[in-house]
């Protein structure tokens, strides 16, 4: 099942936050849910490998945005069909 697989996804890079995104598209979609947009790619890196890097901040962004994802998936009563 998609949702289980989102669940467990990885989130170590861009790759594999992109996955998710469109994993979690596509449940929203087939649910007609409303979400929020996943949260930007970062475009000021510098590359170095900094402490605080953009991209932890942007990975930090991602498992939220998934939690917010499982929230908004989560069977409700008050919802018809789940």
């Amino acid at each position: 099942m998609l949702l289980e697989r989102l669940k467990y996804m990885p989130l170590r890079d861009a790759n594999e936050a992109r996955a998710m995104f469109a994993a979690g598209q596509v449940l929203v979609a087939q649910h007609q849910l409303p979400m929020r947009p996943p949260p930007p790619e970062p475009t000021t890196c510098c590359g170095r490998g900094c402490n605080g890097c953009v991209w932890e901040g942007f990975l930090s962004a991602a498992e939220y945005w998934r939690e917010d994802l499982l929230t908004c998936l989560r069977p409700s009563p008050h919802r018809e069909g789940t």
